[in-house]
């Protein structure tokens, strides 16, 4: 019977054929593959490297550490407005992932020279203002308060935007009970 990770391989449906040529590149490296967060993950002494993401729009190839590459090429794409370290590499075709295997090995080696270097990402340390609908329903329930502050920054920082992003006041309310339960039981916002 195969792995985990081929049976995600097998069952893909969108990038399958584009996944099944960047697949080996990754896999002539030393990084070691898992599915993390149900997507093929490389890692090297246990660190994060790249992860690939099928979207709708392309298939990616997430650097963790990203900002740190030298990108000589100008090719790596921000991987968000929120993210402070990874970027990616995005690709439309099986071709375009055959013309630039070798530029992929380049930026793969270098991001694991990063991780085995052990160098960090400086990360700003900017936190996110507590939008006033959560800090009233941390007021009234303070074992959602305190429940919330047990989160990792990263989970906090998830709920806040999201909360945030909700152009009304009732919508806000709304998204902050919806997420009471996950938060009361030390889940983030995307964990099932």
């Amino acid at each position: 019977m195969g792995s985990t990770e081929d049976s995600f391989f097998s069952k893909a449906k969108d990038w399958r054929k584009e996944m099944e040529v960047l697949r080996p590149i990754i896999l002539k490296t030393k990084l070691e593959e898992n599915i993390k967060w149900s997507k093929p993950c490389y890692s090297i002494n246990g660190n994060n490297v790249v992860i690939i993401q099928p979207f709708k729009k392309n298939l990616s190839l997430m650097f963790f550490k990203g900002k740190l590459l030298k990108d000589p090429k100008k090719l790596l794409v921000d991987n968000g407005p929120n993210s402070q370290s990874a970027m990616r590499l995005e690709f439309e075709s099986e071709k375009e992932i055959k013309k630039l295997s070798t530029t992929i090995r380049y930026y793969i080696k270098e991001a694991m020279a990063l991780e085995e270097s052990g160098q960090k990402v400086e990360f700003k340390k900017k936190p996110e203002p507590l939008p006033e609908e959560l800090a009233a329903a941390f007021k009234k329930k303070p074992k959602l308060k305190s429940a919330f502050h047990r989160l990792t920054p990263g989970r906090q920082r998830a709920y806040i935007l999201h909360i945030a992003s909700a152009k009304q006041s009732a919508s806000r309310t709304s998204r902050i009970e919806k997420c009471s339960l996950k938060i009361l039981a030390g889940k983030g916002l995307n964990d099932r």
